[in-house]
Parts: C-alpha cells; sequence; structure tokens
C-alpha cells in the first residue's frame, strides 16, 4: 500500500473494507489516507494535495522543497496552483500556468524554478520571500532574467511590486532564513552589500574561515552564531582557533546570536566600517 493513498481507490479494488479504512487510517486530505501511527512528512503532505487535487500543480514554498529547499517544516502550507476546491492545508492560487512553467519531479507536478521564484516572490511579504528564494537559488539555481521574463508574460499578476523589491535582494550564499535576514538588516541601514559565504586564508593560502557574510574591503565580517556552536564541542572548538587567527589577522568579526539587538548588531557593524574606511555612503 502506497502511502499516503486514495481511499476510495483502496475500497473500490477490494484492498481494503471501509471499516478497516475507518479504523486503521486516518485523513490528511479529503480521501487521501495514511496509516494511524505514520508520522507525516512534508513529502507525505505533497504527494497526498497531488492526490487530492489531480489536475492541480504544487506552487509556492512546497515546490521550493521539492526542487531541494531547506528550512521548509512539515506543516507547511501547500500552495496549489489550478481550479480547484480548497481545504484545509492547501492554499488554492486560481493563477494561469503556461507549459514551461511546470515540470514534473518524483511523480508529481510542480512549478518551474522561475515560476516557484515567481510566486514566492509576489505571494509573500518581502523578508520571508527574501529567505525563501535564498534557499531555492542555493538548492536550485535560477536566472533573474527568466523571473523578469514571466513578468512579462503575465503583465496582471498580482503583486509584480513585491517581486521587483524582493528580487534583487536575493542571494543564493545565504545557509538559513537567520542569515536571510541579518543580511537584509544591513542592507536596509544603507550599509554596503555584504559578500556572502567569503573564504578567509592566510598569507600562505591556506584555509582560515568561510565567514557567513562580509565587507572583504574592510576586513569586516559577520557571523549568525546557532545552538550547533553551544552543543557540537569540536565546532566551538574549531571556531576558536579560527576567530584567533581572524584576529590576528585583523578581522572585525560580529557574532550574533537570536537575542541581539538589531540597532546594535548595525551600529557595531557600522562603526567597525567606518574606522576601516568606508565612507559611510551606501
Amino acid at each position: 500500500m502506497p502511502i499516503p493513498f486514495v481511499g476510495g481507490d483502496a475500497i473500490a479494488a477490494g484492498v481494503l473494507t471501509r471499516a478497516q479504512l475507518r479504523h486503521r487510517y486516518r485523513p490528511i486530505f479529503h480521501g487521501i489516507y495514511v496509516p494511524r501511527r505514520h508520522q507525516v512528512k512534508l513529502r507525505d503532505r505533497i504527494r497526498g494535495a497531488a492526490l487530492a487535487v489531480p489536475l492541480g500543480v504544487i506552487g509556492g514554498v512546497a515546490a521550493s522543497a521539492v526542487h531541494g529547499a531547506k528550512w521548509v517544516d512539515d506543516d507547511v502550507s501547500i500552495d496549489v496552483v489550478g481550479l480547484c476546491k480548497g481545504q484545509r492545508g492547501l492554499v488554492v492560487r486560481h493563477d494561469s500556468l503556461a507549459d514551461d512553467e511546470v515540470v514534473t519531479i518524483g511523480g508529481v507536478r510542480v512549478t518551474s524554478r522561475a515560476r516557484t521564484a515567481f510566486d514566492l516572490a509576489r505571494h509573500l511579504p518581502r523578508d520571508s520571500a527574501v529567505a525563501r528564494l535564498d534557499a531555492l537559488m542555493n538548492a536550485a539555481p535560477f536566472g533573474h532574467e527568466d523571473v523578469h521574463l514571466l513578468a512579462k508574460r503575465h503583465p496582471g499578476a498580482r503583486g509584480l511590486v513585491r517581486l521587483r523589491n524582493a528580487l534583487p535582494l536575493v542571494d543564493g550564499g545565504a545557509e538559513s532564513p537567520r542569515e536571510s535576514r541579518l543580511r537584509l538588516l544591513f542592507i536596509d541601514a544603507g550599509l554596503p552589500r555584504p559578500t556572502t559565504q567569503y573564504v578567509v586564508r592566510n598569507e600562505f593560502a591556506h584555509y582560515v574561515r568561510r565567514i557567513d557574510m562580509c565587507w572583504e574591503e574592510f576586513k569586516v565580517g559577520a557571523e549568525y552564531d546557532g545552538a550547533q556552536h553551544l552543543t557540537d564541542r569540536r565546532q566551538y572548538s574549531m571556531d576558536i582557533w579560527a576567530n584567533r587567527e581572524l584576529l590576528r589577522l585583523k578581522w572585525h568579526v560580529i557574532h550574533v546570536i537570536k537575542e541581539d539587538s538589531g540597532r546594535e548588531i548595525v551600529e557595531d557593524a557600522r562603526t567597525a566600517l567606518l574606522e576601516r574606511g568606508w565612507s559611510g555612503l551606501p
């Protein structure tokens, strides 16, 4: 029995009785079932949505996950593009799709990379859109020009202003949503746009560290320190050694944690940049 499956089909084929379906399985969408004790993952819900709406196309955040984007929770609402009825857990988008805007991956029809980016940028608030687009770009690079061509193809689509605001800010170097938001914090404050995932080497060309984002001209960097820096002793030790070497090489690296104030983070970066020769102009 595949997971998930169409309950009516299983009964019609004689694989299950109605009583067995009711007592041993539970629905995740209308008519779509999984075993009662099965821990439902995002992939199950995507396949279930494709079964529940066979004429629809999976889009949005769920489509980005199919393309390989990370940081998508199992319980995220799933966008379905097409003329269909909505139900709990599904967001129906009555948008038009051209043939080249749809691809099939693992037997599931999803929006193409460019179309997925087009939709994410239009439907989400800017910061969330950029974080999702960063994750998609990191996993499955798409061309900005391809997205702009879709905007020309669909001139009446909602959210084109959002798209124009979000798309130029995309950077596939971000390796987490918090890194994306940290980068936007600097940009919104008028600081120069930082370079992401910059590799620092010493005078002997030996690898020292890959910094989340930095202004390499001024040797100022910023890193978002997640929980692994506290829970992984080996990682913690490597961080200490790398930070000592960065100090020797005259780097100023700002270590950001979730409890930090955005204003203080920006002022730390601004002060370091000005001290190291930045003109103060964006």
